[in-house]
């Protein structure tokens, strides 16, 4: 977390007219109805830059398909890939990205993917191109502002979040190699040409953190690739409780994929527990014994516990609305390690009733 500080967030910027440059939007699908309609009406309201919105769907059952062939007929820019079955070997959302990458045209210089929960904002596309010229990057992610569900998740969440706060800093950053490389494919943006190149969505067909897997990837092929802030331009309500919340994230959180290493792991995990989890815990039970208080153990741990509360200062920014829970949420850091440390090495895990490919176990 000291090797990294947080850098501006991505600006608000009017599109250029006409649109020098051309745009093509991925959103993979399944069984997104109730969230689709949102997220489609924000991309309808950006400029004539944004020329295509393949939707990618991976073999809804709710409605999804019809929802998006209504869009289709109102604008002609969003089109449906019918991308089911999912290929074997695959998990769905690496399908459904390099479904829709092959789908898009050749003229779009810049791919969006976005996911279903995200809204976009005003001026989101141009923001994205404007950034990219400013901070020189090949492929970045722009980090949406977070919407709650409720009191709950508000403690759920945050502890989770700090987990990658504490490993990778705050969004600002390009990353310099593969192992620095941050990413959220939420909104994730870049060069189609470098996409087509790297394979870089099928180099992540079996990661359970499949953008991570595609910006280590894109950084190892030698882009730069970078993560910043993104709240002014896409909001994203990422669960619809504190459980599903609780249930899901972690899998990914734990970042690793075929490239990390069990030593890699063990270190991101002890780093969690040292320096996030445990210093507010030790602090009070040392506090509760009335146990010495001048010793060089309880001096860092002091210190480390205050910058849990700053980065807890720090991270409400990431959130549309605090509520007072989100206070609390430091209280959930141990549970939130025991969490993601299980999550990581579940063997057979689902999403939306579907048995995730197992990736190779760390070596």
């Amino acid at each position: 977390m000291l090797a990294t500080s947080a850098g501006d967030p991505i600006v608000v910027t009017a599109e250029l007219r006409p649109p020098v440059t051309l745009v093509a939007a991925v959103v993979p699908v399944l069984n997104e109805r109730a969230r689709l309609g949102a997220c489609l009406e924000g991309l309808l309201a950006q400029g004539r830059g944004l020329v295509q919105i393949v939707v990618v769907d991976g073999g809804s059952t709710d409605g999804t398909q019809a929802l998006t062939r209504r869009y289709a007929a109102r604008d002609a820019r969003v089109q449906l890939v019918d991308a089911a079955p999912v290929g074997a070997g695959w998990n769905g959302k690496a399908w459904g990205l390099a479904a829709g990458l092959a789908a898009t045209d050749p003229e779009a210089a810049w791919i969006l993917c976005l996911d279903a929960d995200v809204r976009a904002q005003p001026h989101l596309v141009s923001s994205l191109l404007a950034h990219a010229a400013h901070a020189y990057c090949d492929a970045f992610s722009a980090a949406p502002l977070f919407e709650l569900s409720d009191a709950h998740e508000a403690v759920v969440h945050p502890a989770l979040l700090a987990t990658l706060v504490y490993r990778y800093g705050l969004p600002g950053n390009v990353a310099r190699t593969p192992r620095d490389a941050q990413a959220n494919g939420q909104c994730f943006f870049a060069r189609r040409d470098l996409l087509v190149r790297t394979r870089a969505f099928a180099a992540a067909k079996t990661s359970r953190c499949d953008d991570y897997t595609v910006a280590r990837t894109l950084v190892a092929g030698g882009a730069q690739v970078g993560f910043f802030e993104g709240g002014r331009l896409a909001r994203v309500a990422m669960y619809a409780s504190s459980a599903d919340c609780w249930t899901n994230w972690p899998r990914s959180l734990a970042l690793c994929d075929a490239t990390t290493s069990r030593v890699a792991l063990a270190v991101a995990f002890a780093e969690i527990a040292l320096v996030q989890a445990l210093p507010l815990v030790l602090v009070a039970a040392v506090a509760a014994k009335r146990a010495r208080t001048d010793t060089f153990f309880f001096r860092v741990n002091v210190i480390l516990a205050i910058a849990r509360l700053g980065v807890l200062w720090g991270t409400r920014r990431a959130y549309a609305r605090v509520p007072f829970t989100y206070w609390l949420s430091p209280l959930a850091d141990v549970p939130a390690l025991v969490r993601i440390v299980g999550a990581t090495f579940e063997r057979a895990p689902t999403w939306r009733g579907r048995t995730l490919v197992s990736q190779r176990r760390p070596a």
